[in-house]
């Protein structure tokens, strides 16, 4: 029977193995030509997925390869996350990668990647002890090993709100894989995470605020002003920390919002608001005034420091002009509690 007179262009079609395969010369992102392959049980397929090739060739470079999830994954946070987003973000999303996600599923083929695979994956996240799963107690030195390198699981399995930022990382990534037409469609917006429990943390009220900034201030601490701030206008610790001398105006009784101080892979970086939504110049009130103005009149940290003063023009600092780390705001603030209480944490909750 003779075979079916072949269209007009279509002599790159041709049986291969039980189906036909058919190419197109492409040029590749690094601008070199070379021929791409497509394959499929029937001449009728393979002519629409040749026709929709030789589109895509006329349109721009076509990549010949398709990656693994964990290869693309990669290119993903060095080209896309790290470039566009605060630097906060960009060391939580490798932290969830490299933990999480690469380890589990970055050896598939990224078009390959399944809704089912996906689910399979994030149930066993879910229910996986993460000590055991990444050696945290292995890691320890061998006489301060107490639990999962003993043989006695500690059942350290991530929170629901943890997975559920993990199924956002990837589905993140495989939003912009769609983008550029890696994949036709993301596997990890189809996936239900477990559902998030939000706990709802007691309000202090205006006694519990005005007790401890009193504790504070008779106890003359250097950050009593911050702690106001906090209390009285709910800004952020990062914004606190991050306030300039100048942004700070005692006669029109005004305060600018739009820097702050953050610890983030190692540095500690003095960094503009993630968003302008939350640059603000916010009225002051009379004890926010108050204490700003205290905070300047006791500032004599450059006299005591002599020659060890570093300079800053940073409003909170330490005794020798540096950046007051956040770690070390957050005990000054628990130690605060703690003598207030003189015991254990009660009704008021720690942290600002």
């Amino acid at each position: 029977m003779p075979g079916r007179t072949r269209a007009n262009g279509e002599g790159s079609i041709f049986p291969y193995r039980n189906g036909f395969a058919a190419y197109v010369w492409v040029t590749k992102p690094d601008g070199k030509r070379t021929r791409k392959y497509v394959y499929g049980q029937t001449r009728e397929v393979v002519h629409d997925k040749w026709i929709k090739l030789h589109q895509q060739a006329k349109a721009g470079p076509v990549a010949t390869r398709v990656p693994t999830l964990g290869d693309y994954l990669t290119y993903w946070h060095r080209e896309v996350v790290r470039p566009n987003l605060a630097p906060l973000t960009c060391a939580t999303y490798e932290t969830i990668l490299r933990l999480y996600v690469i380890p589990g599923l970055g050896g598939k083929r990224l078009d390959r990647l399944q809704v089912r695979d996906v689910q399979t994956w994030i149930n066993e996240v879910a229910r996986t002890c993460q000590c055991c799963a990444q050696g945290k107690d292995a890691r320890r030195p061998e006489l301060r090993r107490r639990c999962c390198a003993l043989g006695r699981c500690c059942g350290d399995t991530p929170s629901a709100r943890t997975v559920k930022d993990i199924r956002g990382v990837l589905r993140s990534a495989l939003n912009h894989a769609a983008t550029e037409e890696l994949v036709t469609r993301n596997a990890a917006a189809l996936v239900k995470p477990p559902p998030v429990r939000r706990r709802r943390g007691r309000a202090w009220t205006s006694d519990e605020a005005r007790r401890f900034l009193e504790s504070a201030r008779a106890d003359r601490d250097p950050l009593y002003a911050a702690y106001v701030l906090i209390l009285v206008l709910g800004l952020r610790k990062g914004e606190v920390l991050g306030l300039t001398e100048d942004a700070v105006d005692l006669a029109a009784g005004e305060l600018s919002i739009g820097w702050q101080l953050q610890r983030v892979g190692g540095q500690l970086l003095h960094r503009e608001t993630k968003t302008q939504t939350s640059d603000a110049t916010l009225p002051l009130p009379d004890i926010c005034a108050a204490a700003l103005d205290l905070r300047h009149a006791a500032k004599n940290d450059r006299d005591q420091a002599g020659i060890a003063w570093q300079g800053s023009r940073l409003l909170f600092t330490t005794r020798y002009g540096t950046p007051v780390e956040p770690r070390n705001f957050n005990r000054s603030w628990d130690r605060l509690l703690y003598e207030m209480h003189q015991g254990p944490l009660s009704s008021m909750e720690s942290g600002p």
